[in-house]
């Protein structure tokens, strides 16, 4: 008797399994997609990828124009200390040398300066009793401030800084007070 209920209750268990795995099926059957969401799908799919080329587009496009705008500041750099060396020779020649002279190195110089400033450098002007800021300043050192009004800001340039478009390619150095 007692086997008899056991094979009962296991073929209640194998009908309840088989009813069970047909509503799976039926569900799954169901739950196939319509061509309408297939559609919407794809086309949802089409417009990110769109999107993302249109994004790849000007993110190429914005790299190749830093490209061209900073592809010559190797160079000006390389050019500023031949300027620096300009700025000195005029400095002594006006203390030393004769008006020919110094009006003869001047011209080259504005000229090789004009020629640098067509190419993007822009020189950054820096003055005595500016506040010092490190996004353009190289502090070199620290002094006793002369006046009050002087402490944390700029008391002497020692250097001249330079940008290349928006870029600092060279930062000023500066001395400052304390």
């Amino acid at each position: 008797m007692e086997n008899q209920d056991i094979n009962e209750e296991n073929i209640n268990n194998q009908e309840e399994n088989i009813t069970q795995t047909e509503e799976t099926v039926e569900e799954n059957v169901t739950e196939m997609p319509t061509p309408e969401e297939l559609l919407a799908a794809e086309k949802d799919r089409y417009i990110r990828l769109y999107a993302e080329f249109e994004n790849y587009k000007k993110r190429t496009s914005k790299e190749k124009m830093d490209f061209f705008t900073y592809a010559n500041q190797e160079m000006m750099v390389s050019m500023l200390g031949v300027l620096d060396d300009f700025e000195r020779a005029l400095k002594e020649i006006a203390k030393n040398g004769n008006e020919a002279d110094l009006q003869g190195v001047e011209l080259i110089y504005n000229k090789f300066k004009n020629k640098l400033t067509e190419k993007g450098l822009k020189i950054m002007e820096v003055r005595a009793g500016d506040n010092f800021n490190v996004d353009f300043h190289e502090a070199i050192t620290q002094i006793p401030a002369p006046s009050e009004d002087l402490k944390g800001k700029i008391v002497d340039v020692i250097e001249t800084g330079y940008t290349l478009g928006d870029k600092v390619i060279r930062f000023a150095k500066v001395v400052t007070g304390n």
